[in-house]
């Protein structure tokens, strides 16, 4: 069968890559066309745009690219005609891959399948309506996302685990690199502890958060002198955009391999997104911390507005506050050092929050989300 993904950043390049290897399982006659990344290309097939030529975030960077942006739309629209897969598979990219999902609805038979949904159970939940129209098949990687949509909305959906969770367990099944040689490698310090600085995908998230991550994890160094801050640079973004932030200062940085730095990392200063969890996974105590525009405005909003009571990933699967969050009015760098102080070694809140990565892991269960995934959605097609 001929299956057509849309990816919009990084980490769907990752989850859309171990599907796409896990469809090959099931159909070994797959043929694969995507806008995605270098993930997906080594997996094989045709790659029509790089997920890099799509992602905008903010309101102003979304507006200087509208002619952009619908181009693409456009493009994308005119290649799934012209190729007409069996099923085309959307992960995330909500503002993207609904008007897909739109489109093919009302212009082809074509079924749109989402693998990880839009994360309407926090914002514009409105959505709904246009995933009940124009969705066929949903496929959900959060537990939590089950009653949301069953029960709330009357909608069925699919549980088939987090690729994340499997994501990070093939990892360090398959890793071997002790500490020394990834620091040599690096140009690290191997004999200091290591605090990882996950300053989010986007240039405005980098831009927005990095600074006051440095400054607060500084403290931290400074206060213990056996400390080093690591980051992790994001795959999407040149080196030449984090250098304005770097230059002439004691950071190190590791391109490509996140997962390498958290294996060896004691704590962590993370955005919120993905990494919250992956940081999760690998055991490494966490300050989540984001930086928002009107924090005073925006803390209201989460308040009285927004569907959801936390921002990371890590709370909205145990359903309570497993990590801080430091976000709106409680960003700041005083804040941030301060908690992140409290989850060093020999802390009290350390051993706490560990423990609460454990209830995460069980209620994330353990089935390898793409196979399930796969299976599912070649069962259907048949």
């Amino acid at each position: 069968m001929k299956y057509y993904l849309i990816v919009g950043e990084a980490s769907g390049d990752l989850h859309a890559s171990r599907l796409m290897q896990c469809l090959k399982k099931e159909d070994p006659l797959a043929e694969f066309r995507f806008f995605g990344g270098d993930l997906m290309s080594a997996v094989g097939g045709t790659r029509v745009k790089h997920y890099k030529e799509l992602a905008y975030m903010g309101f102003l960077p979304v507006l200087m690219h509208l002619p952009t942006i619908f181009r693409n739309m456009a493009m994308c629209k005119h290649d799934i005609v012209e190729w007409h897969p069996d099923v085309v598979i959307l992960v995330d990219y909500p503002g993207f891959n609904l008007k897909i999902a739109k489109f093919l609805h009302k212009n082809t038979h074509i079924p749109a399948y989402y693998y990880i949904s839009p994360k309407i159970w926090a914002w514009k939940e409105w959505r709904i309506k246009s995933i009940k129209r124009h969705i066929s098949e949903m496929f959900s990687i959060l537990p939590f996302e089950v009653p949301f949509y069953e029960e709330k909305h009357h909608y069925k959906i699919h549980y088939v685990g987090n690729p994340t969770a499997e994501e990070v367990t093939h990892f360090l099944s398959e890793y071997r690199e002790m500490k020394e040689m990834f620091c040599t490698r690096h140009g690290i310090n191997p004999q200091k502890r290591i605090i990882a600085l996950l300053a989010g995908s986007r240039k405005q998230e980098i831009k927005d958060n990095l600074p006051a991550m440095m400054a607060a994890a500084r403290t931290c160094c400074q206060a213990h002198s056996d400390y080093q801050m690591v980051l992790a640079g994001a795959p999407s973004i040149e080196d030449e955009y984090y250098q304005q932030f770097l230059c002439n200062t004691d950071v190190a940085k590791v391109n490509n391999e996140t997962y390498a730095l958290l294996a060896h990392s004691t704590a962590a200063l993370v955005t919120s997104g993905t990494a919250t969890l992956e940081t999760a996974l690998f055991d490494v105590p966490q300050v989540v911390c984001y930086k928002t525009p009107l924090p005073r405005l925006f803390r209201w909003g989460f308040d009285h507005i927004l569907q959801c009571d936390y921002i990371s990933l890590v709370n909205l699967v145990a359903d309570r506050e497993v990590v801080p969050e430091l976000f709106a009015d409680r960003f700041g760098v005083a804040n941030m050092a301060d908690e992140l102080g409290k989850v060093l070694p020999g802390q009290p809140a350390r051993d706490v929050m560990l423990r609460g990565y454990d209830d995460v892991r069980t209620r994330l269960g353990d089935a390898v989300a793409p196979e399930k995934a796969a299976r599912l959605m070649v069962s259907l097609l048949q």
